[in-house]
């Protein structure tokens, strides 16, 4: 071998590309943007298509304007906004869509280096910095219809409503929400492609879920409360598309356990200890900024001594 090419997973010897995995993710994602377009009505289609404009260009221009190799082609940049237009609602103005996208693309992905050096997941740090300047996305749309017959639950989102929708009404979608967190049943399809395709382990999402439901069971004795805190909110939605991703994520099986577990339980602590009803994009940002010491925990220990025969 004459040279030597040292780059971001996946690599020559894995079978995939990074292309390949990308549009792998964006079907996984097209149940549930479809679902939410449903619900929603056409504005959610237009909430999720300014995102993807906005990311998709805003890498485009930055790669322009620094003279880099063009990336848009690699589809990383539709993956981060199809996801933060699934994390909003259609009561979030498009300029406040726009805004989040290039926010995501540009200060969390392209200024760290581009795809494989960002620290935290762009899609969930420019929902939290929405959250955080604009009040229309702390909050969720009511649905325009509903789906089989059940019958809509209208208002408030279920996590800030006093009375909890039925369990039935909470995996069609028929409640208030964001676009792409409300139908239970079309993100577990997302999930069952993703793992047919080995684009993700099955016991990533499920040790995060397991983490939140465990939790409200022990502290709740409620086994129906338990279940409606793992539909509700966007607990499917973090733990299938962002608590997976490649880049923000521990590289080791037992690092992502660990990684779930942790956002499992700032997920529990926020909603019952805190005031915010949500707590999983900050519950994965957080954990994004401990994959380096999570990294050190799970790491093994070569053998020493007679014991090593390698």
């Amino acid at each position: 071998m004459s040279k030597l090419n040292v780059s971001v997973a996946p690599h020559i010897h894995s079978g995939a590309s990074t292309q390949r995995i990308m549009m792998d993710v964006c079907i996984a994602m097209l149940p549930a943007l479809l679902a939410g377009a449903y619900l929603f009505g056409l504005q959610a289609l237009l909430v999720v298509a300014v995102c993807i404009a906005a990311t998709v260009v805003g890498e485009f221009l930055f790669n322009l304007i620094a003279k880099k190799k063009q990336t848009i082609g690699d589809f990383s940049a539709v993956v981060t906004g199809m996801l933060l237009g699934l994390n909003l609602s259609t009561n979030v103005p498009l300029w406040q869509c726009a805004m989040g996208g290039l926010f995501a693309i540009l200060l969390v992905k392209c200024l760290f280096g581009g795809l494989g050096q960002n620290i935290v997941n762009p899609a969930i740090a420019a929902r939290v910095f929405m959250l955080l300047a604009f009040s229309a996305v702390a909050g969720g749309a009511d649905p325009i219809r509903s789906i089989g017959g059940v019958e809509l639950a209208t208002g408030a989102t279920p996590l800030a409503a006093e009375t909890h929708p039925s369990l039935l009404t909470m995996l069609v979608g028929a409640h208030g929400g964001a676009i792409g967190e409300t139908c239970a049943i079309a993100l577990l399809l997302g999930y069952v492609y993703l793992v047919a395709r080995k684009v993700i382990q099955w016991y990533v999402p499920l040790t995060f879920v397991a983490t939140v439901f465990g939790l409200y069971l022990v502290f709740t004795g409620n086994v129906q409360e338990a279940l409606f805190q793992v539909l509700a909110g966007g607990l499917l939605l973090g733990a299938i598309f962002m608590a997976t991703d490649y880049v923000t994520t521990p590289i080791t099986g037992r690092g992502r356990v660990f990684f779930c577990i942790g956002a499992g339980i700032i997920t529990f602590a926020i909603r019952y200890w805190g005031s915010y009803p949500e707590g999983v994009s900050i519950a994965i940002l957080c954990m994004n900024l401990l994959v380096p010491m999570l990294e050190r925990l799970a790491k093994k220990t070569p053998l020493k001594g007679d014991n090593f025969h390698g």
